[in-house]
């Protein structure tokens, strides 16, 4: 059977979300859902995976709690478990931009449903922007989307400081995988004065969910943060793997590179990773080999369910 996999998020005031961990961590274990959740005083993030069943019982306990009763989530499926552990994490940020001031539950911009965004982001006085990291952007992004070239979400209002879009006379659409980055990422530009803010209710995966592929604008693949490494139009896996050692995406034609070695190098990262590094990912491939033909579960491999 194909395992169910349930991405999510919301923006809530959990105070106690240091005593949420414990019983909700257990919850996932007894009914054998993997993946990872991050609570924070202003919400919660997640990818779990397991049996239908189980990922629907560890939905409903999170709905159990009043401020999460309508807790949004996003289903795919795949035909192997996409997470080797499960952990419940407890951080500062649900997702990390550095600016605590922001409010990302009163002060959003406007939202968009998939079914509308084309039309908004055809509009030639609307500029779009593509709020992921450049690795994420390099497999997949909307025609003419600007790609701000960011290594990570820190970066983000540095870059926007940077461009005219703080000047507060733009049109802006934002887009991001799973919607919850353009959440805080709007609140930010409502914050420098710009009001006429969009964003993709939902994410590239919802679009990708409910707009059929002869309408779509979407070019490329989306990458996801689960073994499935990209999903395509309708959520299907995609051609895509990673790379071990840099963790970026790579396909068939970096795999035929003299500087690809499985679990060592790519071509993105081959000049950049020291020799000892190449070392130490040279011992932990051979490592996660040896687990596969005995037919463990390496928990050493670097996939383990990060959540963005």
């Amino acid at each position: 059977m194909p395992f169910l996999v349930a991405a999510m998020y919301k923006f809530a005031d959990l105070n106690d979300f240091e005593d949420i961990q414990p019983r909700l961590l257990q919850i996932c274990l007894d009914e054998e859902v993997r993946g990872t959740i991050l609570l924070a005083k202003e919400g919660i993030n997640g990818t779990i995976s397991g049996s239908e069943k189980g990922v629907g019982n560890v939905l409903s306990y999170l709905r159990s709690d009043a401020r999460l009763a309508d807790l949004p989530h996003k289903e795919s499926w795949a035909d192997e478990l996409p997470f080797l552990r499960m952990k419940v994490r407890l951080k500062k940020e649900i997702v990390t931009m550095g600016m605590p001031d922001i409010d990302p539950v009163n002060h959003v911009g406007t939202y968009v449903e998939p079914e509308e965004w084309n039309d908004l982001i055809s509009d030639p006085d609307v500029v779009v922007v593509d709020t992921r990291n450049d690795y994420e952007v390099g497999i997949g992004t909307f025609a003419e989307a600007i790609n701000p070239e960011t290594k990570s979400f820190r970066e983000f209002p540095e870059w926007v400081e940077n461009s005219d879009l703080s000047q507060g006379n733009k049109k802006v659409a934002m887009f991001c995988t799973g919607g919850i980055r353009c959440e805080k990422a709007t609140a930010y530009m409502r914050s420098l004065g710009v009001e006429e803010v969009y964003h993709l209710k939902g994410g590239i995966l919802k679009y990708l969910e409910l707009v059929p592929e002869q309408d779509s604008l979407w070019q490329g693949e989306c990458f996801v943060f689960d073994d499935r490494v990209s999903v395509g139009h309708g959520l299907k896996p995609g051609p895509y793997d990673l790379c071990h050692a840099c963790r970026n995406p790579i396909d068939e034609n970096d795999k035929l590179s003299e500087h690809y070695a499985p679990g060592i190098s790519c071509p993105k990262c081959f000049d950049t990773n020291s020799p000892e590094q190449k070392l130490r990912f040279a011992e932990r491939q051979k490592q996660m080999e040896l687990a596969k033909a005995r037919n463990q579960t390496h928990l050493g491999s670097p996939r383990t369910g990060q959540v963005k």
